[in-house]
């Protein structure tokens, strides 16, 4: 009889240790997810910068075009005021 009583306790030690390595395991699981969840947020934030910084290049690409057309209207207003000077 207490040998059987004997027997019950271990098995039930037994399966309280496969339940903490079962909930070890989960923990684990669920701190792998944070970390992929980190590294998405981390990669969204990067991606968000990139895109930031294309906007901006898209607007100096911009004020440059208009620079140039600036400069290509004073050089056209100085040649047609050489050429009145010329004739």
């Amino acid at each position: 009889m207490q040998a059987d009583a004997l027997t019950i306790q271990a098995n039930a030690l037994t399966i309280q240790a496969d339940a903490l390595t079962i909930q070890a395991d989960a923990l684990t699981i669920q701190a792998n997810a944070l970390t992929i969840q980190a590294n998405a947020l981390t990669t969204q934030a990067n991606a968000l910068t990139t895109q930031a910084n294309a906007l901006t290049m898209q607007a100096d690409a911009l004020t440059m075009q208009a620079n140039a057309l600036a400069l290509q209207g004073i050089a056209k207003f100085n040649s047609l005021q050489i050429n009145e000077m010329l004739y």
